[in-house]
């Protein structure tokens, strides 16, 4: 039999006796030499096991399922799992034979239901001790709270004092924050506080100066006047204070004054939405600005091919027509409003048949399930009137109950994949109609870009005409809307190209609701 080694030890666990992964190596290849265990490999990872999802752990358990090894050996099995999950799937690996042993040196464990039982009651002990931890810590917290103590590390010019749970002033550093408060109210700025803390040895845990955040959130914390902020709310502290009331005003006061002006870049709705059909360059956009003799000056956007890739002989383009172009491929896709009822009584009329097949579907599926209970049952009988054997039930077992995972697999896809298109189909519906209002609306550039990424991609500017590709849906959408407007007008086009959306085609009429492929 072949064994695979697990060892784990949590990056944030506190409990400061558990193994290093080395030390847990260690002991395993004693333990697997005492034991004649053939160990295939050392599987080892720096992560909780509070919660599922440790990538390198469910590979062990692939691999176990695959068959390459049959048995898993590790310090504990609270290596092994700390949630419900995690143990779950390792007792159901053994209920289903892929996984024939487990093997600790400080554990005892034998694959029988008693041995099972206890493996539980373990991985049950383990989740207590994570859950009971958290609560633990919630339950000092909130006692520290009510007791107006900041349940966080001291803020700077305090020193925590652990035998009396409280914050202390520092004699030292307390002085030293006072004086950076007054010179910032007497017209310092944060730069010059940070370099005079830098002096006085406040500094970054690594000793560099403090970021110009640190010094306003030390200037801003209500700490200094007796107040603390906890997940949002504000507490009466019970600490004493070394900056006043007074002082404290003051420098927020003098910190509105010196609000630093955030600069405010030039908004180019279309920037990054198109490519040049020529060369395959970036478009980039500038602002130019005109000055007129008259004093007067006047300001334009252009948008024009970076013309990194290769030479390239695109011309720049003004973002009035840009916008003109991009607005005329967004109403391709507008659906009339006259439309829309009659389309959305159709999803309705879908839904329900898809609801009616789902029911149907469930109940098949439900009876098979109590079939397949009843075999199991019927198996269990014969084992106890011993007139089937041991290896004859096993295999008979397991395969009815790989016959019922796949029922109640087929059970789950019906549930949540019934009628999955429907919601989509909405949505799609709901982005036409507004394609319409924003198509002609005026001077919404930003909302019309923002519309044209989500109907369309592979924007391509030509010789200053855009092209598109329309997304799934609305590329349906379009050859409709395109066929209904060549019915009365035989010359209507558009420069997008149409890819699988929703099927089949129809007006909104007549037909049926398909799906989006």
């Amino acid at each position: 039999m072949k064994y695979i080694g697990y060892c784990r030890k949590s990056t944030d666990e506190s409990d400061r006796q558990i193994l290093s992964i080395e030390s847990q190596i260690a002991e395993l290849k004693e333990f697997a030499d005492r034991q004649n265990v053939e160990i295939l490999d050392f599987v080892t990872e720096s992560r909780t096991a509070k919660m599922p999802g440790r990538p390198l752990f469910a590979n062990v358990l692939k691999r176990i399922e695959s068959g390459e090894a049959q048995g898993i050996i590790s310090w504990h099995p609270d290596r092994l799992a700390r949630n419900s999950i995690d143990g779950g799937k390792i007792i159901y690996l053994l209920d289903t034979g892929k996984l024939i042993e487990l093997k600790f040196p400080s554990f005892w464990f034998e694959n029988s239901p008693q041995g099972k039982f206890v493996l539980n009651i373990a991985f049950g002990q383990s989740k207590y001790y994570v859950d009971n931890l958290s609560e633990n810590v919630k339950r000092g917290q909130r006692q520290q709270l009510r007791k107006g103590v900041l349940p966080a590390r001291s803020p700077k010019g305090y020193l925590y004092n652990d035998l009396e749970a409280k914050h202390d002033i520092d004699p030292i550093k307390s002085k030293i924050l006072k004086k950076a408060f007054e010179k910032y109210a007497d017209g310092a700025s944060q730069t010059e506080v940070a370099k005079f803390l830098f002096v006085q040895g406040i500094t970054k845990r690594k000793g560099g100066v403090l970021s110009l955040t640190t010094v306003e959130r030390v200037l801003t914390d209500i700490f200094y006047i007796g107040l603390f902020k906890y997940n949002g709310e504000v507490y009466q502290g019970t600490h004493k204070t070394f900056i006043s009331k007074d002082l404290f005003d003051k420098v927020q006061k003098q910190l509105s004054l010196n609000v630093r002006k955030t600069f405010q870049k030039k908004n180019f709705p279309f920037r990054g939405l198109m490519k040049c059909g020529e060369c395959g360059a970036s478009i980039t956009s500038e602002e130019h600005v005109n000055h007129y003799k008259n004093g007067n000056s006047q300001s334009f956007i252009y948008y024009r091919c970076t013309k990194k890739l290769k030479p390239c002989t695109q011309k720049f383009i003004r973002q009035e027509e840009v916008d003109k172009e991009l607005r005329k491929l967004v109403l391709d896709v507008a659906i009339p409003e006259a439309w829309i009822p009659t389309w959305l009584k159709l999803i309705e009329n879908q839904e329900v048949k898809d609801r009616l097949n789902q029911e149907i579907n469930s109940s098949l599926l439900e009876k098979e399930s109590e079939s397949v209970d009843q075999k199991l049952n019927l198996l269990l009988d014969g084992f106890l009137d011993n007139t089937l054997d041991t290896e004859t039930y096993k295999a008979k077992k397991n395969e009815l109950f790989e016959k019922k995972l796949k029922i109640q697999e087929k059970t789950v896809q019906i549930r949540t994949n019934g009628g999955v298109w429907l919601e989509p189909m909405r949505e799609l519906i709901e982005v036409s109609k507004n394609c319409g209002k924003i198509a002609l609306a005026k001077n919404n550039s930003d909302e019309l870009a923002t519309i044209g990424k989500n109907i369309g991609s592979n924007y391509s500017l030509t010789d200053r005409h855009l092209t598109a590709v329309y997304k799934k849906g609305f590329d349906t959408a379009f050859s409709e809307l395109n066929r209904f407007r060549a019915s009365r007008a035989p010359e209507a086009h558009s420069d997008c190209e149409r890819d699988r959306g929703v099927e089949p085609l129809f007006p909104p009429w007549e037909g049926d609701v398909g799906p989006l492929n």
